[in-house]
């Protein structure tokens, strides 16, 4: 047998994996239903129709990466973004590893401003391409991404998904919260977390730059990878000058990824001068719209208000503006648009499968049911178990309830007040959620960014897992050792 089919047979596929897990979940809610009333033992139906239901859960991620993938291949198709990949590689040739830094500390600041996640999937492609054509491996484009903007949500500062959700439900319980604390620790968590990781992953492409046999990635990766990415690499040994239509469409690009991350910044959380010049627009008593913002006359909702459709509805926009500058034809635009569209149904795919868990847990009652559970375990106990108890249940939760903001509406209300009743800072508590369910999302299976994301850079998770996993385990633990020490002095 030779090395290669040993590989393959060795790492099952992202589909297989998620499946495995629906099973497990499944299987342990009919286990479990039989000691409490509290969960609903998962029937056949319920495990067959999940992945559907999950697809449904996640229609707006889903068809955001669906139109992001006629976006890409717009970009593919008028030549702006290979020779782009080529001209930056040149410039940079023998600086190449600052690439790195630079991207992981924007995505970390995505992360912990808006919770960037599903949206930095499109990112694996490109800079898979990018650091291939810098003499890496995607492995270290699909790191700079996955551990940039993870960091960042780990460390979560005005993130609304994470700390906005969080608040908002302690507030419910009448729990007030200081926002400076927050910001404070979520700072600290994100600097510290986003060092370690540029640390982390410098040192991995220095080596393989140095050595290309001391990849992570399998022979059938590599092979996979070549066929992907290898084009834009190829051009970046060449020399490469860009034409002044492709000039205007690489502008046209960043700028559609810049007004896209200030979309989904809550600017009117942060800055009421800076909303109120996006959004100009006239309302009624009730909210309604008598004067439209000038920012929404595309996608309905002005810049700052943004969740998927609008982001959606931009992209396809400017896929269309994108194809016209790129001198592409009627017939060019429409087919290009679907074929990049049609590749993304794999990521798709892998995105439901990964919600259904989700919805599977919580039709059953299995996640409100662990939760409560911890809850109990965690009463009367010091703030140096505290802390890094809480951090372990909440660690473990989150493979439950991968959604940030879902976790944050079903928990908190519980750990909140378990917390301020023993005379612990509830502000440390959004930010053990926050840091733990932030390491979890830099590997948990149940996430839809991080499998599609890795399926368009063509490495396999099980791949991901042993590269990661040293570092994941350094992450926990500092983590763990700045919140412990947090909640012994807040």
């Amino acid at each position: 047998m030779t090395e290669t089919a040993k590989k393959k047979r060795g790492m099952p596929s992202s589909f297989t994996i998620l499946l495995a897990l629906l099973a497990i979940v499944a299987v342990i809610t009919v286990i479990v239903s039989g000691t409490t009333d509290a969960v609903t033992a998962a029937t056949f139906s319920d495990f067959f129709t999940a992945p559907v239901k999950g697809f449904a859960d996640a229609l707006p991620v889903c068809l955001f990466v669906m139109i992001l993938g006629g976006f890409l291949g717009m970009m593919t198709e008028t030549g702006a973004l290979d020779n782009g990949i080529a001209v930056l590689v040149q410039k940079l040739k023998g600086r190449e590893i600052w690439i790195i830094p630079v991207l992981m500390c924007l995505f970390a600041l995505g992360g912990t401003s808006y919770g960037m996640c599903e949206e930095t999937v499109p990112f694996y492609a490109l800079l898979a391409a990018t650091m291939m054509a810098a003499g890496f491996d995607p492995l270290v484009g699909a790191a700079t991404v996955l551990l940039g903007a993870g960091c960042g949500c780990l460390g979560s500062t005005v993130n609304p998904f994470a700390v906005g959700a969080a608040v908002d439900a302690l507030s419910s319980k009448g729990i007030e919260v200081d926002q400076t604390i927050i910001i404070g620790l979520g700072f600290l968590l994100t600097v510290v977390t986003t060092l370690i990781s540029i640390i982390f992953v410098m040192r991995y492409a220095k080596k393989v730059k140095a050595d290309k046999g001391s990849t992570f990635l399998s022979l059938q990766e590599q092979k996979d990878a070549e066929a992907a990415h290898g084009a834009a690499a190829a051009e970046a040994a060449k020399e490469v000058k860009l034409t002044g239509r492709q000039k205007a469409v690489l502008g046209i690009f960043a700028f559609t990824f810049v007004v896209m991350i200030v979309g989904f910044i809550p600017l009117g959380d942060l800055n009421a001068n800076v909303a109120g010049f996006f959004d100009n627009g006239v309302y009624d008593a009730d909210g309604n719209t008598i004067t439209q913002a000038w920012s929404a006359v595309v996608t309905g909702l002005p810049i700052g208000q943004w969740y998927f459709d609008e982001a959606s509805t931009w992209f396809f926009v400017m896929a269309i503006v994108i194809g016209i500058v790129g001198g592409l034809s009627e017939k060019q635009i429409v087919n290009t648009f679907i074929t990049g569209a049609a590749d993304m149904m794999s990521v798709v795919l892998i995105i439901a499968l990964a919600r259904g868990i989700s919805v599977l847990m919580a039709a059953t009652g299995l996640d409100m049911y662990v939760l409560d559970a911890a809850a109990a375990m965690l009463r009367g106990v010091p703030s140096f178990i505290f802390a890094p108890v809480a951090f372990l249940v909440y660690f473990g939760l989150s493979f439950l309830i991968p959604s940030t903001s879902g976790m944050a509406t079903v928990s908190m209300p519980i750990m909140g007040p378990l917390a301020a009743g023993l005379g612990f800072s509830p502000e440390v508590m959004v930010m053990i959620f926050s840091s733990a369910i932030g390491v979890v999302n830099l590997f948990t299976p149940t996430s839809g960014a991080i499998m599609g994301g890795l399926s368009l850079a063509k490495i396999e998770w099980t791949t991901w897992l042993k590269f990661a996993m040293p570092l994941i385990v350094i992450l926990t633990l500092v983590s763990m050792v700045i919140t412990t020490v947090a909640c012994m002095v807040i």
